[in-house]
């Protein structure tokens, strides 16, 4: 099935892009343009940084930064729960053990 897809212009920093993506990704992808125009006008203002290219290049460290941060996080949260789903697993295991000791005991 082929997707449509629909060129846009959008404005990044005060350049304009011609983009094309598939329509049902474009609300996706605005979201994601307002996020980057954001980070970008954060990066600006705060003047250590001149020249478009290296504020870009700076907000994608920042923004990268910032996702492999909340990437660690998931794995730390993701390995906290297997350990518990281990444990909890553990105890109802034994209490099965328990109960079939003393069905058959």
């Amino acid at each position: 099935m082929n997707k449509k897809t629909s060129p846009f212009k959008v404005t990044i920093l005060d350049k304009e892009y011609l983009i094309t993506c598939e329509e049902e990704e474009v609300d996706s992808l605005h979201n994601a343009i307002d996020f980057l125009n954001n980070k970008m006008a954060e990066t600006k203002k705060n003047g250590s940084v001149i020249g478009s290219e290296r504020i870009a290049v700076m907000t994608a460290l920042n923004i990268t930064n910032q996702m492999l941060e909340h990437k660690k996080e998931n794995q730390d949260y993701n390995c906290k729960i297997d350990s518990t789903l281990s444990r909890l697993q553990s105890k109802i295991n034994d209490a099965l053990d328990i109960k079939n000791q003393l069905d058959y005991g």
